[in-house]
């Protein structure tokens, strides 16, 4: 069972909170028949998300076995054999859209599921292996998962969520690409064509670059008249949050080498799980005490 669980990437469902943003920035997560409604989508994100995962171990399947860690992978370890694992991603996938056609009932959260794997589905099979074009179709991933977040609570994304969803999944999948590099992707054979397009100075520069611009947005959105007469004035204070954040990944990355895996470093690094705690509870006064 632990296999299959392994095999699904669990872990790696934290990703799909982004679609509580709009409830939660928008003050009504404690509506509980909107954050049912979320939690519903979630759990169909998530489940969708899962069967690409299988689906995108068992495409590497090859050049997973020539990597340090994905080795290890139900698959590529032999532990799970091909056959059973595609058709329990297929199953996975019938009953994410059955969740979302027969229970939730929402025509366009449909759609955006629909987008959502058809993207990673390309993604999977040809457009990981084009840089640039990699890495922005990772980000629109989040930005979609923000998307059907506001889908199926009638709540409209603020442009300053948007923007800030696909900058940070931006940031992280460069520090990704970074990883790769690290761990000699050019020279294991055909492991991922996109790394024959990056180099490691490259990656760097636009790293902070990109670092640059989260602060800077962030700090844009924290001063912006909508937010300080929503929120009031010091909303400005938890950019400490995001600048501590950013400069802690960063050091994970380009000092520690460990950016492979933004969810493996944030369930085992400390001080970011404790700056993002903080980033939270920041907005929680603000939004829901405070008011």
């Amino acid at each position: 069972m632990l296999h299959w669980i392994r095999l699904m990437r669990v872990k790696h469902w934290v990703k799909n909170a982004f679609i509580f943003l709009p409830l939660f920035f928008a003050g009504r997560i404690t509506e509980l028949d909107l954050l049912l409604n979320a939690f519903i989508i979630f759990i169909a994100f998530s489940l969708a998300a899962s069967s690409i995962y299988i689906l995108n171990d068992w495409k590497d399947i090859a050049q997973d076995r020539l990597h340090p860690t994905k080795k290890n992978r139900p698959l590529a370890s032999g532990t799970i054999n091909t056959k059973p694992a595609i058709i329990f991603a297929m199953l996975l996938l019938i009953l994410s859209f059955s969740i979302s056609i027969f229970v939730l009932k929402d025509f366009w959260a449909t759609i955006i599921l629909s987008i959502y794997v058809l993207q990673n589905t390309l993604y999977t099979f040809k457009l990981k292996n084009i840089s640039i074009v990699d890495i922005t179709l990772i980000a629109i991933g989040f930005v979609l998962r923000v998307f059907i977040g506001g889908v199926v609570t009638g709540i409209d994304p603020s442009q300053w969520i948007i923007l800030m969803t696909f900058l940070l999944a931006l940031f992280l999948a460069l520090a990704k690409r970074r990883d790769g590099l690290m761990l000699g992707g050019r020279s294991l054979e055909n492991y991922r064509q996109s790394l024959y397009g990056y180099s490691i100075q490259f990656i760097d520069s636009t790293l902070s670059i990109t670092a640059a611009v989260v602060i800077l947005a962030y700090l844009m959105y924290s001063l912006s008249p909508e937010i300080t007469q929503r929120l009031g004035n010091y909303v400005y204070l938890t950019t400490f949050f995001v600048i501590l954040g950013i400069l802690q990944y960063l050091k994970l990355t380009q000092v520690m080498n460990q950016g492979g895996s933004p969810v493996k470093m944030l369930f085992s690094n400390l001080f970011l799980q404790l700056i993002v705690l903080g980033w939270v509870c920041s907005y929680i006064f603000l939004i829901y005490i405070a008011k």
